[in-house]
């Protein structure tokens, strides 16, 4: 799936991301803290700060087995999470400027309760 695997963690961009994520053929990983996923996330993204990966958390079991996009606010979190994944034998890659890119492009982006949500 990320031909650029085979060097390291692949980039995308945001719509390749959405793409990939959105058709189940990826998991997308938001690696942000708590209070900028509750301000806005991608739908269906998946939450697991970049500061729990490092101190060794597993990934949720639903993303367990398949290609995971990390994804953040700017893109700096998401690669060193991409990275981090790839070293632990996981198909890996990350959003090329983040959550902002993401909506800047117009792709959707959810906040507490389901409403309409903000980059933090």
């Amino acid at each position: 799936m990320f031909s650029l695997l085979r060097r390291g963690p692949g980039r995308l961009t945001p719509q390749q991301a959405h793409q990939r994520t959105s058709d189940g053929k990826a998991v997308l990983l938001d690696v942000r803290e708590t209070p900028e996923w509750q301000a806005g996330h991608a739908p269906g993204a998946l939450h697991l700060p970049l500061s729990r990966l490092t101190a060794g958390a597993s990934l949720p079991a639903s993303a367990q087995g398949r290609p995971v996009v990390a994804i953040c606010r700017s893109g700096h979190r998401s690669r060193q999470a991409a990275k981090l994944l790839a070293g632990r034998g996981i198909e890996a890659a990350d959003v090329t400027g983040g959550m902002t890119a993401w909506a800047r492009e117009g792709l959707p982006v959810t906040g507490r309760g389901g409403g309409s949500g903000v980059i933090a």
